[in-house]
């Protein structure tokens, strides 16, 4: 069996290529990327289309010496190549003698949206510490689009969905064709000077040449300088635009944008009211048992009552009275000695009776309020929740949560600043 060292198979697969007549000279159309000029002057990049990619060296020369423009990223060119391998990596590329600019639109605005791109990048318009934080409960948000077409009619079906309270205001502007990027960056004008709460700028996707007024520097201008926070919503997954560079918010399409801006408060408030309700039907089911118990705790005080036992001291009294009536004559002074000692004995005894039942009476109110859910939410004390769920240890939030602190006159949103374990102390 015979064997072949890799540089045996390298050179014998350039001499096929270097011998084929075809790749010795042929025309190649492609976009120029990863294009870099070296210090000495050669020029390394790659030609690309939808299938793939092929590198590409033009080395210093007359023929380089000839080009009339600057080659970078993004142009459409037809290169005059030859077709050979790079021993040292057994690579095959391309080694262009000539380069010219293909006619072709998309090509060109490339090369533009690079060009722009770089420029404003540069002056800083994408930076993130220019951008601005999305209102989370906005009242008014503001669209510029078409006032025709899907991107409309999707945002309003979210917002009707998800939020049926916030206003929406529509500026109705071009989004392609001659004239579209002038009328959108009006319209962020207009509603920037509204006070909204959010704008949102996009429309449904398309070509380049489709979506290209959100390509042009009078639009992104127009985004950076706005006071209003702005959601970028243009096109589809796969397009990206100058527009969302500069925006606050980036994300694929119009529905997208819609529900970034506009939250999902009706979820919310189904979810708030079922809970509610059972909330409410345990509170009840609990004061009835309540009442129960002190319906029972009354008529035990009632049993104990001194109402009888005042009633006959009563009788016993007006006894006394009627014998002191008919010793009134001989012992005046000895039955009103008497008449007032007698007054006094039952005066204390009741007193002291009455002081002893209205504090046992006071014992049995106090364990009753004990016993009640909303006493609890008094002097100082409430129940904490996080998401809706009872915070039962410190490990059922973290730092940053916000949790809810319900008292008896009402909720408390806090944010959790420092947590301490005592389990771990």
């Amino acid at each position: 069996m015979k064997t072949y060292s890799i540089g045996q198979i390298i050179n014998y697969t350039k001499n096929l290529l270097v011998n084929d007549y075809f790749l010795r000279s042929v025309y190649i159309t492609g976009e120029v990327s990863n294009c870099k000029y070296t210090s000495v002057g050669h020029i390394y990049f790659s030609l690309k289309d939808e299938v793939g990619s092929m590198p590409v060296v033009m080395f210093k020369g007359s023929t380089y010496q000839g080009l009339k423009f600057k080659l970078c990223d993004g142009q459409a060119i037809i290169a005059k190549c030859s077709i050979g391998m790079y021993e040292k990596d057994g690579k095959v590329q391309l080694y262009a003698t000539d380069i010219r600019l293909a006619e072709d639109t998309e090509g060109r605005l490339n090369a533009e949206f690079l060009k722009l791109k770089e420029k404003l990048y540069n002056e800083g318009l994408f930076d993130f510490e220019h951008k601005k934080k999305i209102v989370k409960y906005p009242k008014t948000v503001g669209i510029v689009t078409a006032a025709t077409g899907a991107a409309i009619q999707d945002i309003i079906n979210i917002a009707k969905r998800r939020n049926p309270y916030v206003q929406l205001i529509l500026y109705p502007s071009k989004v392609q064709g001659e004239g579209a990027a002038e009328t959108i960056a009006k319209g962020i004008e207009v509603l920037d000077n509204m006070n909204l709460d959010t704008i949102i700028v996009g429309r449904g996707g398309g070509s380049i040449e489709d979506l290209w007024a959100f390509n042009e520097e009078i639009v992104a201008r127009a985004i950076y300088n706005a006071k209003t926070p702005i959601i970028s919503g243009t096109g589809h997954e796969v397009d990206t635009t100058i527009a969302d560079y500069v925006a606050d918010v980036r994300v694929p399409t119009p529905s997208a944008a819609a529900e970034i801006a506009i939250p999902d408060i009706m979820t919310s408030l189904n979810n708030a009211a079922r809970l509610r309700s059972i909330i409410d039907n345990d509170f009840f089911n609990k004061l009835n048992s309540y009442k129960s118990r002190a319906e029972l705790l009354r008529e035990k005080i009632e049993r104990k009552s001194p109402k009888e036992e005042l009633s006959a001291k009563k009788m016993r009294l007006s006894d006394y009275r009627e014998k002191i009536d008919k010793l009134m004559l001989d012992k005046y002074d000895e039955l009103k000695l008497f008449q007032k000692e007698s007054e006094r004995r039952l005066h204390t005894g009741m007193r002291d009776l009455y002081t002893e039942k209205r504090h046992r009476l006071q014992l049995d109110i106090t364990k009753l309020n004990g016993l009640s859910p909303t006493a609890k939410l008094i002097n100082g004390f409430g129940y904490i929740t996080f998401n809706d769920e009872p915070v039962k240890d410190v490990t059922s939030v973290s730092k940053g949560d916000e949790v809810n602190i319900t008292l008896k006159s009402g909720i408390i949103t806090a944010e959790v600043k420092k947590i301490t374990n005592h389990n771990k102390l």
